[in-house]
């Protein structure tokens, strides 16, 4: 008995994984053109911003394979709209709001959040490379609070 429930339970999973594949949020990735940067400090604050953030926070994100299942996907596309909508190191001709945060985001670890790290070891910054973050986004942005 517990073993037809079992194989119930697994086919109506499976099912249900294939037919959310047909929904088309976060499956179609866009990467709008870079319109303009920031004048960044240094060459290596960008490298750095480009490792932590521009997945999320710039219009060159890189796509991982997963991206294009759901519900990864979707959440996938959540976080880049949202990351893009906050600060977009790509879109410098328009108003970016957040700019002078971003340095104290990294600075009380907020960002990069724990699970991009997890998923892009690309993005996981030795502690002086965070240190350098946070020196270069406060030359590029002007400091903020603490």
């Amino acid at each position: 008995m517990l073993r037809v429930v079992l194989q119930g339970t697994t086919i109506g999973v499976v099912l249900l994984l294939l037919a959310i594949q047909t929904v088309p949020y976060g499956r179609h990735h866009a990467n709008p053109p870079v319109r303009m940067e920031p004048a960044w400090d240094s060459r290596e604050t960008r490298e750095l911003a480009r490792r932590a953030c521009f997945d999320c926070h710039s219009n060159e994100t890189i796509w991982p394979w997963y991206a294009n299942l759901a519900p990864v996907s979707w959440l996938l596309q959540r976080d880049v709209d949202a990351g893009r909508t906050t600060l977009n190191f790509s879109e410098w001709n328009r108003r970016q709001r957040e700019a002078r945060e971003s340095a104290k985001t990294v600075r009380q670890g907020e960002m990069p959040p724990w699970f991009y790290k997890v998923l892009r070891p690309y993005a996981r910054l030795t502690r002086e490379d965070r240190q350098a973050l946070i020196r270069g986004l406060d030359a590029t942005f002007g400091r903020r609070e603490r």
